[in-house]
């Protein structure tokens, strides 16, 4: 009212300060308005974004974490130790007094238990749920998966599932190859009667192609010449992918010179010791005539005879790295067990595998001529029996071979082949642990063929080692594997990218 009266009593006053009201009024709406913007913020702290609330680590405290270093020639073993993982990766390791445990950690006793990385198979199936189901109870937390006519298509649907590193064929006509139904590929892989070598150029396009779908290994197989497989080796090692070598047109020392990585099966790389006049004609015939008779003449080479050992210091001073899935002999040699009387094996379907061994007796039922289903079943059970007898002996052989390449002392890879020939899913990865250690290495060189000898061998170094910035893949174990691998079974803990996975759970996963 004071205002108001004062600029009536004084006109010529009015006009600015009418202006001068206008301006305090506008100035006072706008603190007014500022402030109902900033009042829910100060006001009403509920509806502020809470902040981002880390998951507590998971810890494994009190056990022992074994060391697959150097090979599995180092021995520095860490006792009570603490493993700290965080966000699916390990991230301190340490003694008890070296590593503390973080609050609010969720801790698992491994007290009097043995740590160990999770186990790696290098060259396996995984056609079903029920594979990945068996694999991951038995420890096998990454497989080199290969989709083949042996192992039928790989699921990716698998849920849950080890990790998957895909190989894929290179250099040649796959129906079975990653590419084989992309609209670009289809035609130019399509085997037809018998495979056949793809130009350089079309396996550059290749290469490339299959490793933007997240290929890591290239197989390279029977009917590769040696100059692709030299070019391929070489591109690849450029790309950082891995090669495995199962040479047949290709003589093994060319393979070997190129740095082929790994030699995939002990039933192949025994090619190595044929002499030239056996080796030209498998340019032209990789398969049946003339392969016969190069494999039968490396086969019956006594293990003695002084080019075996020539051969293997030739391996041992080279890079290629032994693959010999002696798992797909399991059930030919001395001393084996039916495979299906383990818990795993319930998970698993015989139709789902490639000449599975029999259920029953755990033994490869061999099959006989058509015309003899017409002789007596004495008669039928006599062919069986033969075919069996040398079915073993040529699996003695070859294993005495392996005997002889390994005094060289040769890096060995663990791969268990899954599923074909009565070897089987997870189950297999032990039988092939046990396998070398028969063969002469020792439980820890055997656990490291399983674990950190990828890392060394192909560079995988997210993978192998209980160690910091590795991936968090562990098993720990009742029982020390260093003294008997097969403590590496005895499996407590299953953790898969720093989850726990429930094993007994897994045995319902079909």
């Amino acid at each position: 009212m004071v205002i108001f009266k004062t600029l009536c009593d004084n006109p010529r006053k009015t006009s600015s300060s009418m202006r001068l009201v206008r301006h305090v009024a506008i100035g006072m709406c706008g603190v007014a308005l500022a402030g109902l913007i900033a009042w829910p913020q100060t006001q009403l702290p509920g509806l502020t974004k809470p902040p981002i609330v880390e998951p507590p680590p998971l810890v494994l405290a009190g056990g022992t974490v074994v060391d697959v270093t150097d090979w599995g020639r180092s021995a520095k073993d860490i006792a009570d130790a603490v493993v700290i993982l965080r966000d699916g990766r390990i991230t301190d390791v340490g003694t008890r007094f070296e590593v503390p445990i973080p609050k609010g950690a969720r801790v698992i006793d491994c007290t009097g238990k043995f740590i160990i990385p999770g186990l790696i198979d290098g060259f396996a199936g995984m056609n079903s749920q029920g594979q990945a189901s068996a694999d991951l109870y038995m420890g096998v937390t990454t497989v080199v998966a290969s989709g083949d006519d042996r192992r039928g298509l790989i699921d990716f649907n698998a849920d849950p599932s080890p990790h998957l590193y895909l190989l894929d064929s290179i250099g040649s006509t796959d129906d079975w190859s990653l590419l084989a139904k992309d609209p670009e590929w289809a035609a130019r892989l399509k085997e037809g009667a018998h495979p056949v070598e793809l130009s350089p150029e079309d396996s550059a396009l290749q290469i490339a192609a299959t490793a933007k779908l997240g290929t890591r290994v290239l197989w390279l197989g029977h009917n590769l010449t040696a100059a692709n497989v030299q070019w391929i080796i070489a591109r690849a090692h450029t790309m950082g992918l891995v090669t495995y070598g199962e040479f047949v047109s290709t003589p093994y020392q060319v393979g070997i010179e190129a740095g082929v990585d790994s030699l995939l099966h002990m039933s192949r790389y025994e090619l190595g010791v044929i002499p030239d006049e056996l080796q030209r004609p498998l340019v032209d015939e990789p398969e049946d005539g003339a392969a016969n008779t190069a494999y039968d003449y490396s086969e019956r080479l006594p293990a003695t005879d002084p080019h075996w050992r020539t051969y293997a210091n030739f391996l041992a001073a080279h890079h290629a790295a032994l693959m010999p899935t002696f798992s797909l002999y399991y059930t030919r040699l001395p001393d084996h067990r039916n495979l299906w009387k383990e818990p795993a094996a319930a998970l698993l379907d015989p139709s789902h595998q490639f000449d599975p061994s029999n259920p029953a007796t755990g033994e490869l039922d061999y099959s006989i001529a058509s015309w003899a289903h017409h002789l007596p079943m004495m008669g039928q059970r006599y062919l069986k029996e033969g075919q069996r007898k040398k079915a073993d002996q040529s699996a003695t052989r070859l294993w005495r071979i392996n005997q002889s390449i390994f005094s060289a002392f040769p890096h060995y890879l663990a791969a268990s082949g899954a599923a074909a020939f009565g070897s089987m899913p997870g189950i297999s990865m032990h039988t092939e642990l046990e396998m070398l250690v028969r063969l002469g290495l020792s439980p820890r060189e055997s656990l490291a063929a399983a674990t950190n000898n990828y890392s060394l061998q192909f560079g995988w170094n997210e993978l192998g080692l209980v160690a910091p910035g590795r991936r968090a893949d562990i098993l720990v174990v009742d029982g020390d594997p260093t003294q008997n691998i097969w403590n590496a079974r005895r499996i407590v803990d299953l953790i898969v990218d720093g989850n726990v996975v429930n094993r007994d759970a897994l045995l319902t996963r079909k």
